[in-house]
C-alpha cells in the first residue's frame, strides 16, 4: 500500500507543528480540545482538520486512572501506528508508557472506534513503519534529532476480535 500522500494545505500545518515552538504550542491548544471533541464526534470532526487523529483511552501506569490522548496516526491495514516522539523531548511520552503497562486500550476514530492490543514495534516491523509514519509526517524525522539519542518508540494497535 503506498504511503497517504498529504495534501498541499496540510505541508504548512505540519512544518509549524514540527518545529521547536509550534509542538508544543501545538499540544498545549489542540490536545485538550481534541481530548473531548474526537470522542464526542466518533472521530469526525478534529482541531487539525484533514490530519488524522485519534484518541487513545489507556489506563496510567502509576496512576490506574483512564487517560485519554489525541494523536497523530498512520494506518497499516486494520492496525493504527502510533509514533511516540513527543515532540523531540529527551525522554518517551506518558502514553507509552501507559500502554506499555497496560496495552489493552480503546480508540475513538472514525471508522476505526474499538478496542485494540498495542505493542512495541521491533526490527523490520519497526523501520517500516517507521518510513511510513515519516514518509507521511516529515516531522518525525526533525523530533527524532532532537531527542539527544532517545530511539522514539513506535507502537501498533491490533483490533481486538468481536467479544
Amino acid at each position: 500500500m503506498a504511503p497517504r500522500k498529504v495534501p498541499f494545505y496540510l505541508k504548512p500545518v505540519q512544518a509549524f507543528i514540527a518545529s521547536s515552538w509550534g509542538g508544543p504550542i501545538f499540544i498545549k491548544i489542540a490536545t485538550p480540545i481534541d481530548r473531548r471533541l474526537i470522542p464526542a464526534t466518533n472521530g469526525r470532526l478534529s482541531v487539525l482538520v484533514g490530519q488524522p487523529i485519534v484518541v487513545i483511552e489507556a489506563v496510567g501506569a502509576k496512576s490506574g486512572k483512564r487517560r485519554r490522548t489525541p494523536l497523530v496516526h498512520v494506518k497499516d491495514r486494520d492496525r493504527i501506528v502510533l509514533v511516540a516522539s513527543y515532540v523531540g523531548k529527551p525522554h518517551n511520552p506518558a502514553w507509552y508508557h501507559n500502554l506499555k503497562a497496560n496495552p489493552r486500550v480503546r480508540v475513538f476514530a472514525r471508522g476505526a472506534s474499538g478496542w485494540y492490543t498495542a505493542h512495541e514495534a521491533e526490527g523490520e516491523e519497526r523501520e517500516r513503519l517507521w518510513k511510513k509514519a515519516s514518509d507521511f509526517y516529515p516531522g518525525y524525522s526533525q523530533y527524532q534529532a532532537r531527542t539527544g539519542g532517545r530511539v522514539i518508540p513506535v507502537m501498533v494497535l491490533t483490533p481486538d476480535p468481536p467479544r
